[in-house]
């Protein structure tokens, strides 16, 4: 059992991470979010926000 616990602490996502998330989450309204994972910790987070417009004329 103490080896599972030590596991889940390792393994535990940091506060400012976590923020940088939710933040990220907040700021976009079309596109995706990206977090990118090696050896179970999060290591990169990318954002790729889409804007469409509409009522364009076509040349």
């Amino acid at each position: 059992m103490k080896q599972t616990e030590n596991k889940i602490k390792e393994n535990k996502i940091e506060q400012k991470v976590v923020e940088e998330i939710i933040s990220s989450l907040q700021q976009i309204n079309y596109g995706e979010l990206v977090i990118t994972i090696h050896n179970s910790k999060i290591v990169q987070i990318e954002k790729t926000e889409k804007r469409r417009f509409q009522n364009q004329e076509r040349r």
